[in-house]
């Protein structure tokens, strides 16, 4: 079964990360509480459209073989992307409609690597996560998630 594994809020861009049990995800904002919410809440208070970068996803596979080839032990929330899967090929999701729980989301763009990533986190961020870093995602449907909660396609 494809599954949320675990969630990591940061409250402003490039603050700390943590984890939490369980999150609320908002139709059109994303997790309260989350930097991509906040900055979908400041769109928005502008009158421009939300990001489609409200909820980033990676998955747990990828992680753990960047850990392993790497000699790292880095954690899951330092890659600060917020959802962590596992089960399910997450770029298949890439203009497609899915599911956590009941919650329905549409996958928006891969969720490439950056340069800050590489700089901050470990250098071989670059090149080995193009390609592998996640998903962005906006949230279509609200409700809450917990590691445990099931991601499924449409």
């Amino acid at each position: 079964m494809a599954q949320v594994e675990h969630i990591y809020i940061a409250r402003e861009k490039r603050g700390v990360i943590e984890e939490v049990n369980e999150a609320f995800l908002e139709t059109g904002m994303g997790i309260q509480g989350d930097r991509y919410y906040a900055a979908a809440e400041a769109a928005l208070g502008q009158g421009k459209a939300a990001g489609i970068n409200q909820v980033t996803l990676i998955d747990k596979d990828m992680l753990d073989e960047f850990l392993a080839n790497n000699g790292s032990d880095l954690g899951y929330g330092d890659f600060r992307r917020s959802i962590v899967t596992s089960g399910i090929d997450l770029n298949s999701l890439v203009g497609r409609t899915f599911y956590l729980g009941n919650i329905e989301l549409l996958g928006t763009e891969l969720c490439e690597p950056c340069r800050w990533l590489s700089e901050n986190v470990h250098k071989a961020v670059l090149p080995e996560l193009v390609h592998k870093a996640g998903i962005r995602a906006v949230v279509h449907t609200s409700g809450v998630i917990q590691p445990g909660t099931e991601l499924r396609t449409a």
